[in-house]
């Protein structure tokens, strides 16, 4: 499980958790000024084209959709490109891999003050951590946030 600590400056701290990257995704577009294929996406020059009901070879391709026509003749047809308008220029797509967690990690870094714990122990860990500075001040609210939210998915036992 992932865990994600949001601190906005004017309200208070919530906590939440996702199984894994892609229900992370799902969770951050839920919430994001920007669709879940901005944050992130992967697809080919040839995929893409095929969203418009064209292919490579469709007459006048090239001056109907001269940007994906111009990475397909950089990376080829097939070659997979990724997408993540949070941590690359917005709407371009680009050769080097980012994850679902990379894009959803970005678009919740752009909204404010977070911390992701990318485990159960990791977030226990942090929980732990009393001296953490984090916990400093007011930040006892999203200390107990995090608590909350490990004993509301069982992570830990509500003995107190």
């Amino acid at each position: 499980m992932i865990f994600v600590l949001e601190i906005p400056p004017q309200a208070e701290p919530r906590c939440w958790f996702a199984y894994d990257g892609d229900d992370l995704l799902r969770k951050v577009a839920a919430d994001d000024a920007l669709q879940e294929w901005e944050i992130h996406d992967c697809a080919t020059p040839r995929e893409l084209l095929e969203m418009f009901d064209a292919s490579p070879e469709t007459a006048g391709v090239a001056e109907k959709y001269p940007g994906i026509c111009a990475m397909a003749e950089e990376y080829g047809w097939d070659k997979p490109l990724y997408r993540a308008d949070h941590l690359q220029e917005p709407g371009s797509y680009r050769e080097e891999p980012v994850t679902p967690q990379q894009a959803s990690e970005a678009a919740l870094r752009a909204r404010g003050d977070c911390r992701i714990y990318w485990s159960e122990a990791e977030a226990t860990a942090a929980f732990e951590r009393a001296n953490d500075p984090t916990w400093a001040g007011s930040g006892w609210r999203a200390r107990w946030s995090l608590r909350a939210q490990l004993i509301a998915t069982e992570v830990l036992a509500d003995d107190l």
